[in-house]
């Protein structure tokens, strides 16, 4: 007999067996007992309903097949559905499970949705399905020739926070991916995905033409871009990971580089990030050393439109712990900075810092104030931010210009906790003089309160600085202890409350010289008629002290007790000074003392022993000064009288003392 008849007969009869094996699974096959006993055992392991309501069908060729059409699973001992699955395909090569291997040759699984809830006692809906139970069973050879997953949505929300996250179009396909003794060949790895974070629209990408992880040892790369898209912001990043090797033990990685990307309204922000990864798997540390990159960032208003910082330091993160710390650096023009940080936990996020800055003038990279600008202070003050945080820290800073004030020496702790931020305390060297104080921002009902001293500070150049005001001059002590709430600048001025108390020396109140008033307005005096005069920045009344103290209510500062001295007046005086709507009504009034010496106090003599009345009203900005002689007639006649009296007087004496002379022979 010929050996290709042999062959022939072998393989019809190998054929017929085939047939047989086939006709008889196909009729054992009962679909609906099958999809019965799947939802009984689902019922009783893990008391969740599970329903199969399409196809459950066999294919013999051309490999040996399983079709699933729709399936649900249900909530934890609830109706609800937890899970579904459209249809999905399994398709195994036959001859392989004779040596008890299994090759699949395809994995395709349409239409995935899923619902990951986290209660409000921290418990997951997922915690059943996740119990690890005890297998005796060995470990299983896969061969899969691709895996596909199409068009899956994943959905995770927080009963506690409300947070909610959508992950929808997932797609995932393999090449090769094969499963032996532990280890995880994965060829041509693809993952696709986009959805929404709360408002916020995103997308990811996945991509790693190989990668292998078996106990001894783990190879690849890898790549992972995303977008995040809101409203007027866009953020675009791409994470590339080369030279992947490690065991089960301890991973290394490369080199790791991160570009960012981002955009939000006018300002756009690109940076670049490289570093090398080590990981200790077993422990859950990992560490990146010799983190290098910059940051540069953009904005038509900053002053010089552009900055570039180039980054280094290091980050070392214990993942069982939930805790990280690290070091980072920059400089920019002449600014060197220095941070150190320590995550105590992730999430929530507890941080504690220290940051160190040789010098700033941060002017130069803040946009510049519109001057004139009257709304920017109804501006809405949103202070939600802040019931996030739990943080503390110290900041030291050489030297500092902000706003155009200007400080140097220091030193701020800082602590924000169940939505309070406490700068306390709080010390720096400003204006020839110190300050000391604390102040705290509070977004439980935006409140605003603060105690500050300064003491020796040349007043007149920190409140031009500070708040473009030329009102006073001088040198010594101001103390303030105030509390403000509103959603606004604005809102919180009006609503200021507290005290505040001053002691100034060898200063001047700026606007008008009382001397020179008083001498030009002589005539008016002589005719009790008040006079008027808008302030004049040219003019100033010099004091050798001053002090006042202050009583604030709804934006209004009271002051009852003003003293000023200078050589040839005495001043006191009492009114408001009103924050809320800049305005100031105040009635001074000024005892002339001296007439010689002075700030040009000559030719006052018709006002010596006079108390006049001196009133100041109007906006901050464009003040008046009302001299009131009109209600001085009864006054200037007293003094009048006196001074009458005390030249008869004087008159009288010299006689006696010239007749006297002339009796004694003198």
């Amino acid at each position: 007999m010929k050996i290709g008849k042999i062959l022939g007969i072998a393989a019809g009869a190998l054929l017929l067996v085939l047939v047989a094996v086939v006709a008889f699974v196909a009729s054992r096959f009962d679909g609906p007992r099958l999809k019965a006993e799947a939802a009984k055992v689902m019922m009783e392991s893990k008391q969740r309903t599970l329903k199969i309501d399409g196809e459950l069908a066999l294919s013999f060729w051309p490999n040996l097949g399983l079709r699933i059409g729709k399936v649900s699973l249900s909530e934890h001992g609830r109706p609800e559905e937890f899970a579904s699955v459209e249809a999905a395909r399994v398709s195994v090569a036959v001859l392989p499970l004779l040596s008890g291997k299994v090759v699949v040759n395809e994995v395709a699984v349409e239409g995935v949705r899923a619902v990951v809830v986290k209660h409000k006692d921290g418990r997951l809906n997922i915690d059943d399905l996740l119990s690890k139970e005890k297998s005796e069973d060995k470990p299983v050879q896969l061969d899969i020739a691709a895996v596909k997953v199409a068009n899956v949505q994943l959905a995770w929300r927080d009963e506690k926070t409300g947070s909610s996250t959508t992950l929808s179009g997932l797609d995932l396909s393999t090449g090769r991916l094969r499963v032996d003794a532990g280890r995880l060949d994965v060829e041509a790895l693809s993952l696709a995905a986009k959805g929404k974070v709360d408002a916020d629209a995103f997308e990811l990408r996945l991509a790693a033409p190989r990668l292998a992880v078996a106990p001894d040892r783990a190879g690849g790369e890898a790549t992972l871009s995303a977008s995040l898209t809101g409203a007027q912001r866009k953020i675009d990043a791409k994470l590339s990971l080369t030279g992947i090797e490690g065991t089960a033990q301890a991973l290394k990685i490369a080199a790791v580089a991160l570009d960012v990307d981002g955009k939000a309204g006018d300002a756009a922000l690109k940076a670049t990030l490289n570093t090398a990864l080590a990981a200790d798997l077993e422990h859950r540390t990992a560490a990146l050393e010799k983190l290098a990159g910059t940051l540069d960032i953009a904005h038509p208003q900053m002053p010089m439109k552009q900055l570039r910082l180039p980054l280094s330091g290091h980050l070392k993160a214990d993942l069982a712990k939930s805790s990280a710390t690290g070091r980072l650096a920059t400089q920019f023009d002449d600014s060197k900075l220095a941070l150190a940080f320590d995550v105590r936990r992730f999430a929530p996020l507890g941080l504690g810092f220290d940051l160190d800055i040789d010098q700033l003038d941060a002017d130069k990279y803040l946009p510049p104030g519109q001057a004139g600008d009257k709304k920017k202070d109804d501006g809405k003050l949103d202070l939600s931010a802040l019931k996030g945080l739990d943080v503390e820290g110290d900041v030291r800073i050489g030297s500092l210009k902000i706003a155009k004030v200007k400080a140097t020496n220091i030193k701020l702790k800082i602590r924000a906790a169940n939505g309070r931020l406490e700068v306390a305390p709080h010390s720096a060297n400003l204006y020839d003089g110190s300050l000391t104080g604390s102040l705290a921002v509070d977004a439980n009902g935006n409140v605003v309160t603060a105690k500050e001293n300064l003491a020796g500070v040349r007043i007149g150049p920190l409140l031009k600085d500070a708040l473009d005001k030329d009102l006073i001059e001088g040198r010594g002590n101001v103390s303030l202890d105030v509390t403000a709430r509103g959603d606004s600048v604005a809102a919180m001025k009006k609503t200021l409350a507290g005290t505040a108390a001053m002691s100034l020396q060898d200063g001047a109140l700026k606007g008008i010289n009382l001397a020179k008033s008083f001498r030009e307005l002589k005539a008016k005096f002589s005719s009790r008629q008040d006079a008027a005069q808008q302030a004049s920045a040219a003019d100033k009344t010099d004091f050798s002290e001053l002090s006042a103290s202050f009583r604030i209510a709804n934006g209004v500062a009271r002051n009852d007790d003003l003293a000023a001295k200078s050589p040839f007046l005495r001043l006191g005086g009492s009114g408001d000074i009103d924050i809320g709507n800049d305005r100031l009504d105040y009635l001074a009034k000024a005892s002339v003392v001296a007439t010689s010496g002075g700030q040009g106090a000559q030719d006052l003599e018709y006002l010596k022993g006079l108390t006049i009345p001196v009133r100041a009203s109007g906006p901050f900005a464009d003040l008046s000064y009302r001299i009131e002689f009109a209600g001085l007639g009864t006054e200037a006649v007293k003094a009048k009288v006196a001074e009458t009296t005390q030249s008869a007087r004087k008159t009288a004496e010299e006689k006696l003392k010239g007749g006297l002379g002339k009796l004694l022979g003198r």
